[in-house]
């Protein structure tokens, strides 16, 4: 459930009608929802209440708007970050470092030992590799860092290639038939104290099963470990719960996944740490855009956005789908093409769909963008940055500025020698 709904014939963000948006912010816009962020992060920390005192980080990457991230804060989330500048944000937002988990294959030097003075909770080891660079830097601070060994437990998440994360291909963790080996060695280390284990095998997964199939994996590992004296106490099992971006279709819910959770990790005495971001945030935002022109196509026709690829990524990126509906429907249908006005043809957000008759002028939302949205925006084809908006009941505020191309052009130096 979401709090964007037809009131009068016109597309409300929980009390606020859409077009009061578009008139005083401009078009395109993101709009997120407090009401539904909130919903979300209670009915997903509800379900797993029953697991004891679950650790629950939410994604940085899914949403990392300052606002945003206050509101999962004030509903007890810590962050899962993946790099300094996320950790800093999470901060800044009111998330206690002590909650903060830091992923990611690829931190540096410096972003270790920025998560060790900034006092984080734990992090969440790639490769030994990253293991024993940690473990130095920690040692030379006359610390020790608490750490998981992030796993790939080779297993499909049966979702998109590039959001896949868990085969034996992937980038992500240590071979789960090299952990316990690598554990051991880690375990030597002074400047650690490694834990427990951490897995992530992928984002919008549609199934329970894969996660399943991971998550007996990691038991049998824990007790492998055990079984030769190793330490554990803590288990991440990453996030991953997909949505349904398309209108009529499901998603296992929270309470399902705990039921799953529950029952594979009975006996494990962990605690059990948790990383949810498109779950919480991804049908907390639309993105809102305006008609351009609709143009004359050979078969269909092209209706023009004022929205494009550098605004919102996935279809371009994924192949994915948004729903799209106009803000003030008029109860007519067409079928065409949905597109940007980047001078690239990836630049569809759907090809030959059937939708809301669109006019020049008239406003439409891209649904279940709240989530990987306005995060990989760029500036591609000298277009700035849009604006992010959150709604309160019957009032709306700007969280983030909409950034223009001159803005980003004065960051820009021509050398003297081109002068």
């Amino acid at each position: 459930m979401n709090h964007f709904e037809l009131r009068g014939g016109i597309l409300h963000a929980e009390d606020v009608p859409l077009p009061e948006i578009a008139d005083a912010v401009g078009t395109p816009v993101y709009v997120y929802s407090r009401a539904t962020l909130m919903r979300h992060a209670r009915i997903f920390r509800d379900a797993l209440a029953p697991l004891g005192n679950p650790w629950l980080a939410f994604a940085v990457k899914a949403n990392p708007n300052l606002a945003v991230l206050r509101v999962l804060a004030r509903e007890g989330y810590g962050a899962d970050v993946v790099s300094a500048g996320e950790l800093d944000r999470a901060i800044a937002a009111g998330m206690e470092p002590g909650t903060i988990v830091f992923s990611g294959v690829g931190k540096t030097g410096a972003e270790l030992a920025h998560g060790l003075k900034s006092g984080i909770g734990q992090f969440n080891v790639e490769s030994e590799e990253e293991g024993f660079e940690l473990a130095a830097i920690a040692a030379r601070m006359d610390r020790k860092a608490d750490c998981a060994l992030r796993v790939n437990p080779d297993v499909d998440a049966g979702t998109h290639e590039k959001i896949s994360t868990g085969k034996k291909d992937s980038k992500f963790g240590v071979s789960i038939g090299d952990a316990a080996s690598v554990y051991h060695r880690l375990e030597r280390e002074a400047g650690l104290a490694i834990r427990g284990i951490a897995v992530h095998i992928g984002s919008q997964l549609a199934s329970l099963a894969p996660l399943e199939r991971a998550f007996e994996k990691v038991g049998r590992l824990i007790a492998e470990l055990r079984a030769a004296g190793s330490c554990i106490s803590h288990v991440d099992l990453g996030g991953g719960l997909g949505v349904p971006y398309k209108a009529g279709d499901s998603y296992p819910d929270p309470s399902d996944y705990a039921a799953m959770v529950m029952r594979v990790t009975h006996g494990w005495g962990v605690r059990l740490m948790f990383e949810p971001g498109r779950v919480i945030a991804g049908n907390a935002g639309v993105l809102l855009s305006r008609v351009i022109r609709v143009k004359r196509g050979a078969q269909r026709p092209f209706v023009v956005m004022d929205a494009a690829m550098n605004d919102l990524a996935r279809p371009a990126m994924y192949g994915a789908w948004h729903d799209i509906d106009a803000v003030a429907p008029d109860g007519a249908t067409m079928t065409a093409h949905i597109v940007g006005p980047i001078c690239e043809t990836g630049d569809t957000f759907a090809t030959d769909r059937t939708c809301d008759r669109l006019e020049a002028g008239d406003l439409a939302v891209f649904r279940t963008a709240g989530a990987y949205g306005a995060t990989m925006a760029s500036s591609y084809n000298s277009r700035g940055f849009v604006p992010e908006v959150l709604v309160d009941g019957d009032r709306f505020a700007v969280v983030a500025d909409r950034i223009a191309p001159a803005a980003i052009m004065q960051a820009e130096r021509v050398p003297d020698w081109l002068t």
